[in-house]
């Protein structure tokens, strides 16, 4: 951090509370800002530096789009997602900004066009990545343009400590020296306290305003379930949300496959992503998804950065994620719009195993422990029964102020405790009883009774424990297990045939003296989350009439239709019902320049629908 002397150039005038509401309102279609952004956009206007940690979510590109609007120059944005450029762009375009996007995606001639714009002051937004920044010619001209900000979008990627550092981000210390006299506002979706300190120290901002916005995505459900048998599950969660937009995230690319294949098999609109594909086809099937032409897409952590899609309903991790981060990120993805979004983590801790053989692999003794730091902590959330907000929260060193957040499934009441000291000293005796040699399967085979060849030929039908949990379900007794080596009460033997052997802890159990819980899912109706009750009832029949409108002029455009209207503005219109141009500006996120393009469509659409349902009754 530098300290930062006002020059002439400085001494803006200031901007009062009708110019930036009667902007916001007339640009954007919005009559207020969400928690932080007027702090921010205040900031930024009187010329002042900022880094702003805000949630996916929480309207990042509001608070630099708004002053790239009313301050005279080109808003410099440096991203790393090029992917993400065009459909950012199309957004501000639909919105009367004026826009472009610079990267290699760009014909040379196109290239050239859009400096022509810079240089001729006919642009409000530039985005760039970084590694065009570093280009020496392009400093050259961007120095002689003229420049309201500079904005360095996921800027936790400058950072050593951050989970996306990227060499490329080093180069934007110079932003302050190129652009001395204008603000330069860095923003990033996760930072812990010491990723934040360190972007301040690389950028060098100057007396910066500091915003460490809540990390409490209020909107999204996290519901963690037992992993049985992913495939049966992830069908059933599907046929609970027809239609609705999301993601579904595994490990493996072979993975991703075999799920993609058998979603579609059985009639869902389901898409694989993952860079083993080719270019065009991950391309084409990103856009199917984005254009929602397809509902689901199955990806690796590869997809995702690249996207901007404001109306993804849920998230599902099939596989366990590598760090808390990318699950906050992650997931991050879902309810942008603000509407209620659920967020699954299938968990099993039959699959640590699975990501320690990638974490053990790690060559660099520092990054290995690293690695394995941040994935304990995965676990540790996931085995928890304590509110899911509340240990994210604290993850990021926020506190939860309540007792009880309303919208998880620890407390929603869809899981109970169960002692289970009995039936873990069944499994114990059997362990002992078959001096450790045989795996899980067996184990269970032995305390469940069954007359499988195996455990007949061993004589194991004979020992004091067989049968003797015939009553618990192999699920129960998968869990159970699972439960014992998460708490090392038990160890899983390395190699190819994995035996279970006792620890010092299981000497406990037996004597009683340690007692065995754990959480079980309540199999009656979720109760409904505080997010979903509160949320507003709209006429479910003209929401569907207006998504089929919204795709329409979509599909003519050449946008995703999120780039139309958000799923939020739908809802708004099929519950206020505006049948004039009037009663449709006040529609949240519909300006001047959405209802000059599409405003007359939408009202038609409305009258038309009023006029039949009326006739109906």
């Amino acid at each position: 951090m530098t300290n930062r002397t006002m020059t002439e150039n400085d001494k803006r005038p200031p901007f009062d509370n009708d110019i930036i509401y009667g902007t916001l309102r007339r640009v954007f279609g919005f009559s207020g800002f969400r928690r932080d952004q007027e702090r921010i956009v205040r900031a930024i206007l009187e010329n002042r530096d900022v880094l702003a940690v805000m949630p996916t979510g929480g309207g990042k590109s509001l608070c630099y789009q708004l002053p790239a609007v009313m301050l005279p120059g080109a808003c410099l944005v440096v991203s790393p997602l090029i992917a993400l450029m065009k459909d950012q762009v199309d957004g501000a375009l639909a919105n009367g900004i004026r826009g472009a996007f610079l990267n290699s995606s760009l014909s040379p001639a196109e290239q050239d066009d859009v400096l022509r714009q810079l240089q001729l002051d006919e642009l409000d937004l530039l985005y760039i990545a970084p590694e065009r920044f570093a280009f020496e010619r392009f400093r050259d001209i961007a120095a002689k343009a003229r420049i309201s900000m500079a904005v360095i979008d996921e800027a936790h990627c400058i950072s050593e400590w951050g989970h996306d550092f990227r060499p490329d981000y080093l180069s934007l210390s110079r932003l302050v020296t190129l652009f001395p006299d204008v603000p330069v506002a860095a923003f990033t979706a996760t930072a812990t306290h010491k990723v934040q300190d360190d972007i301040l120290g690389r950028l060098c901002l100057r007396d910066p305003l500091v915003v460490r916005a809540s990390f409490d995505r209020n909107n999204l459900f996290y519901d963690i379930r037992f992993k049985e048998n992913a495939g049966e599950q992830l069908v059933s969660i599907l046929k609970d949300k027809p239609g609705k937009a999301g993601i579904i995230y595994r490990t493996s690319r072979k993975s991703v496959n075999d799920t993609a294949l058998m979603l579609r098999a059985k009639g869902f609109r389901a898409l694989p992503y993952h860079a083993g594909l080719g270019d065009e086809e991950r391309i084409r099937n990103q856009e199917a998804f984005i254009r929602d032409e397809v509902d689901v897409i199955v990806a690796t952590i590869a997809f995702g950065m690249g996207i901007d899609k404001s109306n993804i309903r849920f998230v599902i991790h099939a596989d366990l994620p590598k760090s808390i981060e990318n699950y906050y990120q992650e997931t991050g993805r879902a309810g942008r719009d603000g509407e209620p979004a659920h967020c699954i983590l299938l968990f099993s801790h039959g699959d640590i195993h699975k990501v320690r053989f990638f974490i053990d692999s790690v060559a660099d003794e520092a990054e290995r422990a690293r690695a394995l730091g941040a994935f304990s902590k995965v676990i540790s959330f996931a085995s928890s029964s304590v509110c899911r907000r509340k240990i994210l929260l604290e993850y990021f060193g926020e506190s939860y102020p309540e007792q009880n957040c309303g919208n998880c499934d620890i407390c929603t009441g869809s899981r109970k405790t169960l002692n289970c000291t009995r039936e873990a000293q069944m499994l114990l005796s059997a362990i002992v009883r078959t001096d450790e040699r045989f795996g899980a399967s067996h184990i269970i085979d032995i305390v469940t009774g069954s007359s499988n060849r195996k455990v007949l030929d061993f004589g194991h039908d004979r020992l004091k424990t067989y049968g003797a949990g015939k009553g618990k379900t192999k699920t129960f007794w998968k869990r159970l297990v699972d439960e014992l080596l998460a708490r090392k009460v038990i160890s899983r033997a390395e190699g190819l045939y994995p035996a279970l052997c006792l620890l010092p802890e299981a000497f406990r159990v037996l004597k009683n003296v340690t007692e065995i819980e754990m959480a079980e899912v309540v199999e009656t109706k979720r109760r409904k989350s505080t997010v979903a009750i509160a949320a507003r009832q709209e006429n479910g029949e003209l929401f569907e009439l207006l998504r089929s409108l919204r795709k329409q002029i979509a599909d003519e455009q050449g946008v995703p239709p999120y780039v139309v209207f958000s799923d939020r503005s739908l809802r708004d219109m099929s519950s206020l019902l505006p049948c004039d141009e009037e009663s449709m500006l006040a529609v949240t996120g519909v300006g001047e320049v959405k209802l000059e393009r599409y405003g007359r469509q939408f009202i038609s659409c409305i009258i038309r629908w009023c006029g039949t349902s009326n006739n109906g009754e």
